[in-house]
């Protein structure tokens, strides 16, 4: 590195990268009012006019929407880098100051002065090292918009029963025209194909969101009021979420996952996780969709804040991860049933996730929140969960009573003593205990019956508790049932440093 590269990443402003990005990600809104105006027109056309030259100006229409489509997945390509990029700088631009704050001194020619070797001189290589790898990274992909073909021939798609793995390499075979071209003229199969790249899907899903908000509206207008109340409420969750995919404030959302069908489901990945050295997948419990997404993705949020702070040598990506029908009342809670349903696709996932990782070497975690827990550990059950790290944290227990029947890297587990669900969903074994106990002795016994954390819980051995096996981290005593996530907390902090896949000292 020259002196000149020290100054310029001194003087460097990741905000005017982001900005760039989002006029990329403007453009592409703009572009998708004129095709939804375009298709509008055509279909009006199409009522009115017949014949040939109605055949003819329809099928140029059409064309016009398709470039349109293919211009919006290049406007997404170049925000994808753009933001990347920006990410990047502020990233290494924290590992800057790491060095200036440990003694380094850097004038404004970029001249070095202070120790010669050590922890601060580090810092400055990483810093250096981590901005030089994002310039070549994002000049690559961005000479690859450059050119943008039309019309390219692509051959025959998968089978719907192919494996992530194999969905990549027929990816990997396509040239970026394809690419770009599949994507813009049929993003339905390619927004939920697990082994996909993260920011192709992304594209995809975007095409389609337009079209799911319209078709909203429509069910909302032909509902009648029973269901009405359901579906504006899936429509103000989808708009906070499109909301978010626009943001360019935080760290860029890709969205790899929308279904509107039941309370609504949805998976977001905060950084590119095919980029990304550590990637963690959080699994939300009880009441979750697309109306409360917006509360779940900010906690998913901070531990990708978090690690940007902790480790900023290496991208983290954090992906909210709801592709399950979470149960929304006690009774639903209380079965296994919707857990063990999504415990497939969850695996699938991971699975993909390994597969259109750029080298395959990502640290992979994943985290069960409440009942989903459960759900992530139905899924560790069978082996070749693709998992380095699991956590469970408020967890009603996990399906097993040991740590040693999950097939998965470390487990981990932590709950709050002032978490309720360590309190209510006893097994009925324990219950009739507590109750034989508290008929004994009304007050003290009901002190000591239900004042004390269970260890037997619905699901099972919770999972914090010493005999599971799990390595237990400390949460804050009075965290709750959703502290886990509060900032400048000691949970917040050891699930982030699980993440980037260091050792927590368990409690």
């Amino acid at each position: 590195m020259t002196t000149t590269t020290y100054a310029r990443l001194r003087v460097t402003d990741p905000a005017r990268w982001r900005a760039a990005a989002v006029g990329w990600r403007s453009w592409a809104a703009t572009a998708g009012r004129w095709s939804t105006e375009l298709r509008a027109y055509a279909a009006r056309l199409a009522t009115a006019w017949s014949g040939a030259a109605a055949t003819a100006a329809l099928a140029g229409a059409d064309k016009l929407r398709r470039r349109l489509d293919l211009f919006r997945v290049a406007c997404w390509q170049a925000d994808q880098t753009l933001s990347e990029f920006a990410a990047a700088l502020a990233r290494a631009r924290t590992l800057l100051a790491t060095a200036v704050r440990a003694g380094l001194r850097i004038d404004a020619t970029g001249t070095v002065r202070g120790p010669a070797d050590g922890p601060p001189l580090t810092a400055l290589s990483s810093a250096l090292t981590v901005a030089a790898d994002a310039d070549a990274a994002a000049a690559g992909r961005l000479v690859g918009l450059a050119n943008l073909s039309a019309d390219p021939v692509v051959g025959a798609l998968p089978s719907c029963t192919a494996s992530p793995g194999e969905i990549r390499r027929w990816w990997d075979g396509l040239t970026p025209d394809q690419r770009r071209w599949v994507v813009a003229t049929n993003p339905a199969w390619i927004a939920p194909l697990d082994g996909v790249p993260a920011a192709d899907r992304d594209a995809a899903n975007r095409l389609l969101l337009d079209e799911r908000r319209t078709e909203l509206e429509q069910a909302i207008a032909a509902a009648g009021e029973r269901s009405r109340d359901r579906l504006r409420s899936l429509r103000n969750g989808l708009n906070a979420l499109a909301d978010r995919l626009a943001d360019g404030s935080g760290s860029r959302a890709y969205l790899l996952g929308l279904d509107l069908a039941e309370d609504g489901r949805a998976v977001v990945a905060l950084g590119d996780p095919d980029r990304a050295a550590d990637v963690l997948t959080q699994v939300p419990g009880m009441t979750a969709d697309l109306a409360s997404y917006h509360g779940e993705l900010s906690r998913a949020e901070r531990i990708a804040d978090r690690a940007a702070e902790l480790a900023p040598a290496t991208a983290t990506s954090a992906v909210l991860w709801l592709d399950y029908d979470a149960p929304d009342f006690v009774d639903e809670a209380a079965s296994a049933r919707q857990a063990e349903a999504g415990a497939a696709r969850l695996r699938r996932f991971q699975d993909g996730l390994r597969a259109s990782h750029l080298d395959g070497t990502a640290h992979q975690t994943v985290l069960g929140h409440s009942y989903g827990s459960l759900l992530v550990g139905s899924a560790a059950v069978q082996p070749g969960l693709q998992a380095d790290d699991v956590i469970f944290v408020g967890s009603p227990g996990v399906g097993v009573d040991s740590a040693e029947e999950l097939h998965a890297g470390q487990v981990w587990s932590s709950t709050s003593r002032s978490d309720v669900i360590q309190y209510l969903p006893v097994a009925p074994k324990s219950l009739a205990v507590d109750l034989a106990v508290t008929a004994l002795s009304p007050v003290v016994g009901a002190l000591f019956a239900f004042g004390q954390p269970e260890d037997d819980l619905w699901f099972g051995t919770n999972p914090s508790d010493p005999a599971f096996g799990a390595r237990v981290f400390a949460s804050q005593p009075d965290g709750g049932h959703l502290g886990y996530w509060d900032p400048g907390q000691p949970a917040l902090d050891a699930i982030t440093e699980i993440t980037v896949g260091r050792d927590v000292t368990p409690r």
